[in-house]
């Protein structure tokens, strides 16, 4: 059966350019091994953050006199396996819908795990397909680093991907989690929310690479205070009845009865080899189209290795479809906003200011704190800022908040700085009042002159 175009995977960048590709009339096929949606939907995205709003929730009743709400605290006790259900709703809702979405709009989804036999030819179990175009979209897998005792410690359950960890029914009283990115500190968010001990561990001398450092410096003092801690430099060697730490010379053995491992996550081109693509130290080489190194072949997603962000994926599906369609416009990599789902939350697009320094002469900052805001006093929030980075023009070059709600705040600058904004543009743009996008005009109102509120 031959097709105008197939995609391999599921995932938000498969299935969106999957529709995309049938709503412009191209007889489409879409290949998934496991489950409609990917690891986002199933296993990445929703879930976590399923799981941190039940941890925020948790964490403000307990606070619930703050607001002049009287309540026992010794009724109040997380149920970890109640969560984990209502998790799980939401993923099947959502995964349903995506499958309505794909049927509706006449998409073909042929379970099952697609092998290169060339590049015009796949096969499917016992089928053979072929199609003109391939939106290659098969995603990433967790990298499991090479600790004495992991296998079996995965085989016993005691140490766990993020996978497995949504599973899990019981709060742990000692999690160390390995590796220090935005899956290892959302987790250590959740449980330590919801009373574990929290230890995450990263081998390298920083973590949350990629976040601005007043960002990250105020966001670890934060959970560092909070009780989670946070250890550099550090290699998990052993895992046996616990963990054995190395720093430098120094080894040390601590106890634990879970341990997560969340070290990356590493391209799934395995069975492609066939097709013949090009490849980077990260993943399948494309360009700004998409394009693989075969002309009739695209990779989307993950296995790009490019941003592993499912907002990224979606528009890359898109790019992928428009080009094939003769509606070509490249992907553009420099003002991709992102967000860490933390208490409280990052939002961040564009350079942070070590690299606005390295690219720009000249640059200017200011960062307006949270402190200030009064929507954020009137909710008893008073850990985060907004930081602008601007030119020595004032074109916004970078948005960086710490701030509840911060994935949110930060589409009003991805809309921005798409249109080359500068600071006067914010400051002559009125903000309602009060909110906690406030702090993005008085932020601007620094960069021009002088803010009214601090």
């Amino acid at each position: 059966m031959k097709y105008d175009v197939i995609v391999i995977g599921g995932g938000p960048g498969g299935y969106v350019a999957a529709i995309r590709a049938s709503q412009r009339g191209l007889s489409t096929a879409l290949i998934e091994k496991e489950a409609i949606g990917g690891v986002c939907l199933n296993w990445g995205c929703i879930p976590t953050k399923t799981l941190l709003k039940s941890a925020k929730v948790y964490t403000q009743t307990l606070h619930a006199s703050t607001f002049g709400v009287i309540l026992d605290k010794q009724s109040v006790q997380p149920d970890l396996a109640t969560m984990i259900r209502r998790k799980n709703g939401v993923v099947r809702k959502l995964t349903s819908g995506v499958t309505h979405l794909l049927e509706k709009n006449g998409v073909t989804v042929i379970l099952g795990t697609a092998t290169a036999l060339s590049p015009t030819t796949i096969q499917v179990g016992d089928t053979m397909l072929e199609a003109t175009y391939f939106i290659v979209a098969t995603g990433a897998s967790v990298f499991l680093p090479p600790i004495d005792g992991l296998p079996e410690a995965m085989q016993q359950g005691m140490a766990v991907t993020a996978k497995e960890m949504l599973d899990v029914q019981t709060i742990p009283q000692h999690i160390v989690i390995v590796g220090g990115g935005v899956i290892g500190f959302e987790f250590a968010t959740v449980y330590n929310a919801l009373g574990a001990q929290v230890t995450v561990v990263e081998m390298l001398p920083d973590v949350l690479t990629g976040v601005d450092h007043d960002v990250k410096d105020a966001f670890l003092t934060n959970i560092q205070k909070d009780g989670v801690t946070v250890l550099v430099n550090t290699a998990v060697t052993t895992i046996k009845d616990g963990v054995t730490l190395k720093t430098g010379d120094d080894s040390r053995h601590v106890s634990c009865d879970r341990v997560l491992i969340a070290t990356g996550m590493r391209p799934n081109v395995k069975e492609l080899t066939a097709f013949g693509l090009a490849m980077k130290s990260s993943g399948i080489d494309t360009n700004a189209y998409m394009q693989t190194s075969v002309p009739h072949i695209y990779a989307v997603g993950d296995v790009t290795g490019e941003f592993m962000l499912a907002h990224v994926a979606s528009k890359e599906g898109l790019v992928a479809v428009d080009h094939i369609t003769n509606k070509a416009h490249p992907m553009d990599y420099t003002k991709i906003p992102s967000g860490v789902y933390t208490f409280p939350e990052m939002g961040m697009i564009g350079l942070t200011e070590s690299q606005a320094r390295e690219r720009h002469t000249d640059i200017q900052t200011f960062s307006f704190p949270l402190s200030a805001n009064g929507k954020a006093l009137g909710e008893q929030e008073r850990v985060g800022f907004v930081k602008l980075i601007t030119t020595k023009d004032h074109v916004v070059i970078g948005v960086h908040i710490l701030s509840p709600i911060a994935t949110e705040l930060i589409t009003q600058s991805s809309l921005g700085m798409y249109f080359n904004m500068t600071a006067e543009d914010l400051v002559q743009a009125i903000h309602p009042h009060p909110t906690l996008s406030e702090m993005i005009h008085e932020a601007a109102h620094g960069i021009v002159e002088f803010p009214i509120h601090i």
